[in-house]
């Protein structure tokens, strides 16, 4: 380790500039830049040590320049791209944070950040038994938006007919194991075969199958849900959301946490089917997971035993080097990742 007034190299992703349509390898770019390990005088943040970095489909939006606001803001191009992580604390200026702490929140796309908004940062308490890496997925963010979506809600009970678009990626695969300890009958849809084999052989859905092989999604659900759907975890949007109006079961409950086949289209699909929310009183929410941090600690009582237990299983997607970065994030929207796409930077 470098010594604190040190100068040392600092690889960094960069967004070249903002992105329209799909996001290509070229949008970015690895720049190696300089920084100390010292933090600046007087300043309140955290220098960290990055080990882990999460690619997660809400980042196209940030990609993008909007005319209109935004839950979260958009990325400045010539500047590292940021998102969700684990690193390790080098230096605090924060008193909820001292050296040699592990943390979960956003930083830098580099293998070093000076994080000033500390305030969303969770400092975590390793288990050795449980990969550090999981703090991207299943006990980060994706854990607390399958948490908050399906249990705050949509209140699964027993019995109810739940089903799960891209139920293979870092949110769906949870979503489907919670509905199961719930006592719920789950079908979840994915991509490719080998995606489909994990629902059913790894993650215990009832049933799955593959979008891209049905011709009528109306018919498939139908096929799969004779009686109608309960609850809709809805991560893709498009013609799968209007298929499913058609199908959802009267008082059902729809979280809508993403819609991933919108991401990159310069129009955004229409939805024609929205009738069905007034005919059997569905009710269809948006969330985003922020709002639900104060429920972390509920969470991971919850979960951590589960995991523990062999009970809730995940799967990881995992690439090597800060190089692969930017391969890695733009997969996620051709379907390339099977689960959590992770990027290791360093493993410590």
């Amino acid at each position: 380790m470098a010594t604190p007034s040190e100068v040392i190299s600092n690889k960094q992703v960069i967004l070249r500039d903002y992105v329209t349509g799909f996001p290509k390898e070229s949008d970015m770019e690895l720049r190696t830049d300089t920084t100390t390990l010292k933090l600046p005088q007087g300043s309140t943040g955290v220098l960290v040590k990055n080990l882990y970095l999460s690619c997660d489909p809400y980042m196209k939006n940030r990609m993008t320049k909007r005319e209109t606001a935004s839950y979260v803001e958009t990325f400045h191009p010539g500047s590292p791209i940021t998102g969700f992580g684990v690193a390790k604390v080098l230096e605090s200026g924060d008193a909820k944070f001292e050296q040699g702490d592990l943390i979960w929140g956003i930083t830098g796309w580099e293998e070093y950040s000076l994080i000033t908004a500390t305030q969303s940062l969770f400092k975590i308490h390793h288990d050795p038994n449980i990969p550090l890496s999981y703090y991207t997925g299943i006990l980060g963010m994706p854990g607390i938006t399958a948490y908050a979506g399906l249990y705050e809600l949509c209140s699964p009970k027993k019995g109810e007919t739940v089903y799960v678009s891209a139920a293979s990626g870092a949110v769906g695969q949870l979503v489907g194991q919670f509905a199961k300890l719930m006592g719920c009958y789950v079908v979840g849809s994915a991509g490719s075969k080998e995606k489909v084999d994990l629902l059913k052989n790894k993650f215990g859905f009832d049933e799955a199958f593959n979008y891209k092989e049905e011709s009528n999604l109306d018919a498939a659900l139908k096929r799969y849900f004779p009686e109608g759907i309960d609850i809709y975890f809805e991560n893709v949007g498009g013609k799968m959301l209007d298929a499913v109006l058609l199908n959802m079961r009267f008082r059902g409950r729809i979280a809508v946490c993403g819609m991933i086949s919108q991401y990159n289209l310069e129009k955004p699909e229409g939805v024609h089917n929205l009738m069905s929310l007034i005919s059997k009183e569905v009710r269809m929410q948006g969330f985003v997971a922020f709002n639900y941090y104060h429920l972390y600690g509920k969470f991971l009582e919850m979960v951590l035993p589960h995991i523990k237990e062999g009970k809730v299983m995940y799967v990881e997607d995992v690439v090597e080097g800060l190089e692969s970065a930017p391969s890695a994030l733009v997969g996620l929207f051709a379907g390339r990742n099977v689960g959590k796409q992770v990027v290791v930077v360093s493993r410590e």
